[in-house]
């Protein structure tokens, strides 16, 4: 097994096992926070429907003349394990364990089976990125369509880019403290990230979140 299907099996199996047993107000409080990225994820897809799904599917589905998903070259961040997991039926995560446990011969990415992507949600970066011919394809004609593209660009960053408090770092945050700990933590374990957070005085909810002292007050008596 490769060390990037390694990492990608056990980011899933723990973020698994943890929301099996996290309490229901924990896991409740999850979905609450990632509600707007949710929204947010719906209209991305739905643009991409509307303005590259034909232009993607011809180029790089079925004429393979693009290296967008590449083997092994797709970045998930922890955050898109959490929520796609969450998100997903046990049985639609069942085939992400089976692709993972075995190994790839190809050139694309594991997760790319004979319908598209396996994830529910799949990651941001893949969701959000466009070669350079789809881009021109779809927007050299069409001025509002890259307007509103750019705007989604934009609107991405308030959910993943950690000059503020996002929630990607937010996730990361919650499973830290509950003592999980994974190589997909780019927001905890990236330094370009973390000088990003330290540039613009960003602490994450596990660096703020204050250690328990124990409590050696004697009751009187």
């Amino acid at each position: 097994m490769s060390d990037y299907h390694q990492e990608q099996i056990e980011t899933l199996l723990a973020v698994r096992d943890h929301l099996r047993v996290m309490p229901t107000s924990a896991v409740d409080g999850i979905r609450e926070r990632i509600a707007d990225y949710l929204a947010f994820r719906r209209e991305v897809d739905d643009f991409l429907e509307s303005h590259l799904s034909a232009i993607c599917t011809r180029s790089c589905f079925e004429g393979n003349e693009s290296a967008c998903c590449t083997r092994e070259g797709i970045i998930t961040f922890f955050a898109d394990v959490v929520i796609n997991a969450l998100v997903s039926p046990e049985k639609e995560l069942v085939p992400l364990f089976e692709v993972l446990g075995r190994p790839n011969p190809g050139f694309k990415c594991v997760y790319l089976g004979p319908a598209g992507c396996l994830w529910r949600v799949k990651p941001i970066v893949c969701a959000m990125f466009l070669c350079d011919p789809a881009r021109a394809a779809a927007f050299d004609a069409d001025p509002d369509a890259r307007r509103a593209w750019d705007a989604l660009k934009l609107r991405e960053k308030t959910f993943t880019w950690p000059d503020r408090p996002v929630l990607f770092d937010d996730l990361e945050a919650r499973f830290l403290a509950r003592g999980l700990r994974s190589p997909l933590m780019y927001n905890h374990n990236s330094p370009g990230l973390l000088r990003i957070k330290a540039r613009a005085g960003v602490a994450s909810g596990y660096e703020r979140r204050p250690r328990r002292r124990p409590n050696h007050q004697q009751s009187a008596g």
